[in-house]
């Protein structure tokens, strides 16, 4: 592990708020830094990072940050289902950024941040209702976690500071607009053509691995879908392919092939 990132996420371990508040699940303090440091490609199909704008307002992350460790398992255990959803999928965001400003610049992919013994996502840099967390738990073992949620929608909202990856959406994600923002964040990534689309030729549907590494996500009943070809199905009017093809792909008879994932920072610079 390079020293210098050891140095700066181990010093992320003592977050903890000298007076403890309730959690704003409005994210207001969240959504007001990613207004700002995040903004939408010209197709509103991706979003990039100002990471150095986020380093200028660090001591603010921070206190967001501050604020989401201070929440216990008994606060955790009364919100909702939305609210709780809200709360590790911004969670999650937020200490990516954090994870990434441990080295920023000086670095190229988020992957940079690993080591042959251990990935980015595996780093216990922070805790979270009481316990030492790395990213992989909030997202495998929490959102992910079966029965928990069962909420496939969750790849494209909750974003790993890659290009490959669904756009890290400029605002909070919020309770009282979380499946319409979840339903945007799907619709957006879906017609992005360079990381998903149709071709008329093989006659195959060409998408992100995300749907080859998450296969079991779109098999669990969630809202009716038994698999990635009818939940892709679901969104065919997407494409911009004749009705035929179409038609394939509503039916779920059009096989998949994955395409390869960007593994770049997906900063403005």
């Amino acid at each position: 592990m390079h020293r210098r990132t050891f140095v700066a996420a181990a010093c992320l371990l003592p977050f903890a708020p000298a007076a403890h508040a309730a959690l704003d699940h409005g994210h207001v303090a969240l959504d007001a830094l990613l207004r700002r440091h995040v903004a939408w490609n010209a197709a509103g199909t991706a979003s990039t990072v100002a990471y150095r704008g986020f380093a200028a307002d660090r001591a603010e992350l921070r206190r967001v940050l501050d604020a989401y460790q201070a929440v216990t398992r008994a606060e955790y255990d009364a919100m909702t289902r939305e609210q709780r959803f809200a709360f590790l999928a911004n969670a999650y965001n937020a200490f990516a950024i954090e994870l990434v400003l441990t080295r920023y610049p000086d670095l190229k992919s988020i992957k940079d941040l690993g080591s042959l013994i251990q990935s980015p996502w595996k780093k216990r840099f922070f805790r979270l209702l009481g316990e030492e967390r790395h990213l992989d738990d909030l997202e495998h073992g929490m959102l992910r976690a079966p029965g928990a949620f069962d909420e496939p929608r969750v790849h494209f909202v909750v974003n790993c500071a890659s290009i490959g990856c669904p756009a890290l959406r400029p605002e909070a994600l919020v309770a009282e607009r979380l499946d319409a923002q979840l339903e945007d964040s799907t619709r957006r990534f879906l017609r992005d053509a360079s990381r998903n689309r149709y071709d008329p030729r093989s006659r195959r549907l060409e998408v992100s691995k995300i749907f080859e590494w998450f296969r079991e996500d779109w098999e669990r009943g969630a809202r009716g879908i038994r698999s990635r070809e009818q939940f892709l199905g679901a969104y065919s009017d997407l494409l911009a392919i004749d009705p035929a093809d179409r038609q394939r792909v509503r039916d779920a008879a059009a096989p998949l092939a994955f395409l390869d994932y960007d593994w770049g920072l997906n900063d403005r610079r």
